[in-house]
Formats: structure tokens, C-alpha cells, sequence
């Protein structure tokens, strides 16, 4: 199994009710993705960390295999939620890849 985590910081200018409405997108939109992407075991959206974080949104994910990490990256749905309600609002993304 394979475990795809992300960290995301959102824009600086984006107002607190902004960042609200951007976090509950996101983790509608990732989440929604489960069951429609071949090899996506689990996928979970973390928007509420305690005030000792310093980014403001996880993505904790789990694939079968790297191929099905490698295939989800490029999955048109996937890609969608990427181009419409991450990437627009996000200014720094990190990210690791592992094996479990």
C-alpha cells in the first residue's frame, strides 16, 4: 500500500469566511472522489487542526500500489478538483509518498 499525504497553505489574501468556504470545497471535492478512482483505498480531508499547525488543510490517502498513485494523479476527475478548488487558492503544497 501507498500513502499520499499533503499539506496545503492557502493564500495569504483570502479572508477568514474565504478560507472557510475553500476548506469545505476541497474536502468535498477530494472526498468525493472516493470510489471512482481505481486503486483509491482511502481518502480523508483534514480542515480543523489545533492552533499549534502551520498549514491549513491534510490530505491523508492510501493506494493500492504506486501505479494507482501514479494513475489517480492524472484521473480527469481528479484532475478537476485539483484545477478548480485547490491549485487556485493554494500557495504552498508539500507533500510525501510513501510505502506502507
Amino acid at each position: 500500500m501507498v500513502k499520499h499525504i499533503i499539506l496545503w497553505t492557502l493564500k495569504e489574501e483570502l479572508s477568514a469566511e474565504e478560507k472557510t468556504a475553500v476548506k469545505a470545497g476541497i474536502k468535498a471535492g477530494l472526498e468525493g472522489l472516493a470510489g471512482r478512482i481505481p486503486g483509491l483505498l482511502e481518502i480523508k480531508v483534514y480542515t480543523e487542526g489545533l492552533p499549534s499547525s502551520n498549514v491549513d488543510l491534510m490530505l491523508d490517502s492510501a493506494f493500492v500500489d504506486e501505479a494507482a498513485l501514479k494513475g489517480y494523479a492524472v484521473h480527469p476527475e481528479h484532475v478537476a478538483v485539483a484545477d478548480g478548488k485547490v491549485r487556485p487558492y493554494t500557495a504552498v503544497r508539500s507533500c510525501m509518498d510513501y510505502e506502507v
